[in-house]
């Protein structure tokens, strides 16, 4: 059988802040078609992985490639679902305008959305259950009803790869049951999901592929062969039962 092919390559990464190093030679071969949670404790280094290999964060060392050629040159290819904390919620514009902002990229700037764009836009809103939403403001939204939002823009996008920064933080578990289910239809369509994840409960249940983190790699793999009291342990510092209910 031939093997997957490789989605996301990172060599030799390393990252550091004032010296100190957030990330430490970190190497991750993510195969294409799988939805993979990174996990780690608070400072671990997660949001920053995603950052680094989107290019949004300058590594000190190391290269990232998306199907063996730079981010760069990959960018089309690339949805990004940032963390909630990290977005202007005030900024004054709709849920339909935010869903079509995921078209620019392969328009371009120059070109502006048509009716075919608008059209896919509705179709994402439909997708996430926000389109009896698509004329309120962004701000006046729930938590959760903005993370679905910010979804149905990386789906517009029709990437190959989706990096989300946390997307069940703060949503009910209505909504985190609607999400995840989304993610797992893109892994059907042998789409690669990579989330940056919390819960170490759910992790079974939402993932087949996880990577855990502490500044260095401690392990990647498929969940049923590397998600155990060892890896918990090695990364977390402390047991299982402790871990899954931090």
């Amino acid at each position: 059988m031939e093997s997957p092919k490789i989605a996301v390559q990172v060599d030799d990464l390393t990252v550091a802040y004032n010296y100190k190093p957030v990330l430490w030679d970190i190497d991750l071969q993510i195969p294409e078609g799988v939805l993979m949670a990174i996990v780690g404790p608070n400072g671990a280094g997660k949001s920053t992985l995603i950052k680094s290999i989107l290019g949004i964060i300058d590594p000190i060392a190391g290269s990232v490639a998306i199907y063996d050629k730079p981010y760069e040159k990959q960018r089309k290819l690339v949805a990004y679902v940032p963390q909630k904390g990290s977005v202007d919620w005030d900024f004054p514009t709709t849920a339909l305008d935010v869903v079509m902002m995921g078209t620019y990229g392969k328009l371009g700037w120059i070109k502006r959305p048509g009716k075919k764009e608008k059209k896919a836009a509705l179709e994402a809103l439909e997708k996430v259950g926000m389109l009896s939403f698509k004329g309120r403001q962004i701000s006046q939204l729930s938590g959760g009803q903005q993370q679905r939002v910010f979804l149905a823009r990386a789906l517009v996008q029709d990437a190959a790869i989706y990096f989300m920064d946390e997307p069940f933080q703060g949503v009910d578990a209505t909504t985190e049951i609607a999400i995840i289910n989304i993610l797992k239809e893109l892994r059907k369509a042998n789409k690669t999901v990579i989330v940056v994840h919390h819960d170490l409960q759910t992790v079974p249940e939402y993932f087949d592929w996880v990577t855990f983190l502490n500044v260095k790699k401690i392990a990647t793999g498929p969940v049923k062969d590397i998600f155990n009291d060892d890896n918990l342990t090695k990364t977390y510092g402390i047991n299982y039962k402790v871990a899954v209910n931090q």
